[in-house]
Parts: C-alpha cells; structure tokens; sequence
C-alpha cells in the first residue's frame, strides 16, 4: 500500500485557515452558501438551519456531499466546498467565503486522514456536528487517505451521517432511516457488482502513478505492483529519480504491471512517460480523477463506473 504523505500542505493549509479564521471573525462575514445541491440557503451563525428549515450542511468535498445529499433528501441543504477536478483538496486554499460556511453549517463533512486539513480546522472552530468519513472507520492521518474509494469507510460514513441528522432533527428521524436505508442497498448492489468484477481481477498486478484508487483496486483483489522506488517517491512527495522511472517503464514493457492507473488530476511530465510506455507496451490504463466528476450524480453512480472501467481494462 503506497501512502502519500501530505504534512507540508497539511500545515500550509491549517496555516492559511486559521488566519482565514481571524479574518472572518473580526469582519463578521456572513453570507449565502452557493453551490448547494439543491435551492436553499444557508444562514449565517454558528449551527444555524438553512433559510427553509432544512439542515445547513456543508462537506469539504463534493463526493461526500453527494453522499450528505442521498441520506438527507428533502431535508437538507448540502453545500459542497470543491466539485472541480483541476485542483486537489491537498492544494486547496479555502477563501473566507468557504470558512464562513463551514460556520454557517448545522453539520460538517470532512474527509479527514489529512486530506482536507483546511476543512477540518474549519469545521472545528464553529458549533457544527462534525463528520469526520475517515474516523469512521478507523482511517488515519499517515494512512491512504482516499477513504471513499472503500466500501467499508463509505458505508460507516453514511451511518455516521445519518445518525447525526437524525439527532439534529429528531422529528424525521424515520426518513432518514428509510433513506438510509435504499442508500446501503444502492451500495450493497454496488459491493455485488465489486464482488463480480474481482473474479477476473482478483490477483491482477496493476502499477498506479499514485495511489489514489487503493482501497478499491484492493476491494476488488489486485495486487499493487507499483515499483517500490517509485511509489516510495510518491508517498514523500518528491520526485523519482531517472532510476524509479526507468523501473516502472521496465516493468510495463515486462508484463509485470498488467494494467496502469492514472490519476489525470496529477498529471506531469512523468506521468506522461509512464502513460507512452504502457501504450507501447499495450497495457490497459485506467484513468480517474480524485474529485467527483460533474457528470455523475452522486458517489456510488461514480464508483460504479470506476469499476466497469476496471472489468473492461481487465479484460
């Protein structure tokens, strides 16, 4: 398993928040909350309901707002703070705006594991119902942080969700079981369609620029074998060296990496060399992306794709 490593950024990030933080408490901002999934708005002051009586919920990321939606219905307002892929959450750098609704929210959804410090420093500064999707599973800071690509942390996630809503409205509590409900079983039909996939891709080496897709390549029984000076390389945050490249072309041109995952937002001019050897060397490619791309409607519909890409490069 290939872990990146974030602290740089990480602190960078808490840095920038926390000074963000200062600035919106001596201006008094307040504001609407845009990008909201569906129409309402936020109003301002610390765990407030949004402007219709729904719950003010804002997730840092747009996939676990997907999710925040599916488990709230009608009875939320989801506002999510990135829904581009041109930009990573590592890299991000919130605006005042984007603080001052985390302090606008009833309930906050951050991804944790350190992938999202800014977010979570945010959320920690307000009265908002935090929701931390890694925590919920165990998931770490110095582990993968890409939790949502795991079956297991997106449905701990989603119960964690839910139990939240069903305490900060207590009046709905048995929608937001029954929406929980046909939301485990979307998911559960997603972990079949997982379960299906891996008989043909159980034990298949793949090789990854990064290691974003982790837990699903390993819910779906590949085996990572992403050179180890390269993945080491990746999981510092530096760059590998002539050598580490040389290795995974190597390994493509060998047939030792039957398949290649790229990660298009973190594409360079290394990436671009793995990416022409295992054209040369006809290995399937993957590609992904580590935000939800617009086209799809929620988390599962994206995941689910993820893997029929995966049955077909198998193939």
């Amino acid at each position: 398993m290939s872990i990146k490593s974030h602290t740089k950024r990480a602190l960078a990030g808490i840095t920038a928040t926390a000074a963000l933080l200062l600035t919106v408490a001596a201006c008094g901002f307040t504001g609407t909350a845009g990008g909201a999934t569906r129409s309402g708005t936020a109003a301002s002051g610390a765990g407030t309901t949004a402007a219709d009586g729904t719950i003010a919920v804002v997730a840092s990321i747009n996939q676990w707002g997907s999710v925040a939606q599916d488990l709230g219905g009608e009875h939320v307002t989801v506002t999510n703070i990135m829904t581009k892929t041109n930009v990573e959450a590592h890299d991000y750098e919130p605006t005042a705006k984007d603080v001052a609704r985390f302090g606008s929210a009833q309930i906050a959804i951050v991804n944790g594991a350190d992938y999202d410090p800014w977010a979570s420093k945010a959320a920690e500064s307000t009265k908002a119902t935090l929701v931390d999707a890694a925590e919920t599973t165990g998931i770490k800071e110095g582990d993968n942080p890409h939790v949502w690509f795991s079956a297991k942390a997106r449905s701990a996630a989603a119960d964690a969700i839910t139990a939240a809503y069903q305490q900060a409205d207590p009046a709905h509590k048995d929608d937001y079981a029954k929406l929980n409900q046909d939301w485990h079983a979307k998911e559960d039909r997603l972990e079949a369609k997982i379960k299906n996939v891996a008989t043909k891709t159980a034990n298949l080496p793949y090789a990854a620029t990064e290691s974003v897709a982790w837990y699903l390549a390993d819910d779906l029984k590949m085996t990572d074998a992403t050179p180890q000076g390269y993945a080491q390389a990746s999981a510092n945050e530096s760059e590998p060296t002539p050598a580490d490249i040389k290795d995974f072309q190597d390994a493509l041109k060998a047939g030792d990496a039957k398949l290649l995952v790229l990660n298009t937002q973190e594409s360079n001019s290394t990436t671009e060399q793995i990416t022409n050897a295992a054209k040369q060397a006809d290995v399937p490619i993957v590609e992904l992306t580590e935000q939800m791309p617009a086209k799809y409607g929620d988390l599962l519909d994206w995941m689910g794709a993820l893997v029929d890409q995966f049955a077909t490069a198998a193939k």
